[in-house]
């Protein structure tokens, strides 16, 4: 049985105010070649800030 490719990629998502990583999350790289900036909330600001992707060490 072939291996299938993977079209999902897991990325991190960064505060862009206190620059800590918040979130993980995963994203089709086919439909969406930028990257993602969501309104997420901070539990260290205590408010709603703009979170921008970064890539997953592994």
């Amino acid at each position: 049985m072939a291996s299938a490719k993977i079209k999902t990629e897991q990325v991190n998502l960064q505060c862009s105010e206190c620059k800590r990583k918040n979130y993980i999350t995963t994203k089709n790289k086919q439909n969406v070649q930028e990257k993602l900036e969501l309104m997420k909330y901070c539990g260290f600001d205590r408010k709603h800030t703009l979170h921008k992707e970064i890539k997953v060490s592994r």
